[in-house]
C-alpha cells in the first residue's frame, strides 16, 4: 500500500499538473490547501521532488513550485520511486536496490520471486505508463 507521503506527493503533484500552462510559481501555502495536505510534511515532500527534478522551486515574495517539465511528461512511477523507493515488494527483484533473501534458498526455484517479479513488472508498466496528464484527464484509460 502508498504510504500517507506517498498519496501527499501524489495529490501536490496532481494539483500542479492542473495549473494552466505558464501560471507563475504556486506558492507552498496554496498547494497545501488545495492537494489537502499538512503543510509541515509537504515543506520535505516538494524538496525530494524537487532534489529529484521533478520540480522547481522559486524563492521570493512571488515564489513557488512549477512542474519541471509538462505533466504527459512525469509519470506516477517516477513519483512513487522518489518518495518510496523501488516499487519491488520484495528486495531480490528491486532493479535499483538489489539484495539476496536471507532465507532464500535458491533464487532460480524460487517460486515467490518468479511471482513478485511478474508483479514488479506489472506494476511498473501501469506506473510508468501512467502520467500526470493522464491522471487528470477526465477519462483515465488503463496504461
Amino acid at each position: 500500500m502508498l504510504t500517507q507521503r506517498s498519496r501527499y506527493a501524489l495529490r501536490s503533484m496532481l494539483f500542479l499538473a492542473r495549473a494552466p500552462a505558464n501560471t507563475p510559481p504556486i506558492p507552498m501555502t496554496r498547494i497545501a490547501v488545495e492537494a489537502n495536505v499538512p503543510r509541515k510534511f509537504l515543506e520535505l515532500i516538494l524538496a525530494d521532488l524537487r532534489d529529484a527534478q521533478l520540480l522547481h522551486s522559486y524563492r521570493g515574495k512571488m515564489g513557488g513550485y512549477v512542474l519541471s517539465r509538462p505533466a504527459h511528461l512525469i509519470s506516477l512511477g517516477e513519483i512513487i520511486r522518489v518518495i518510496e523507493g523501488p516499487l519491488a515488494l520484495v528486495p531480490c527483484v528491486s532493479r535499483t536496490a538489489y539484495r539476496s533473501c536471507k532465507d532464500c534458498r535458491s533464487e532460480v526455484d524460487c517460486e515467490i520471486r518468479h511471482a513478485m517479479m511478474r508483479v514488479r513488472d506489472e506494476t511498473a508498466r501501469i506506473l510508468d505508463g501512467t502520467s500526470l496528464a493522464d491522471a487528470t484527464a477526465d477519462t483515465l484509460v488503463a496504461a
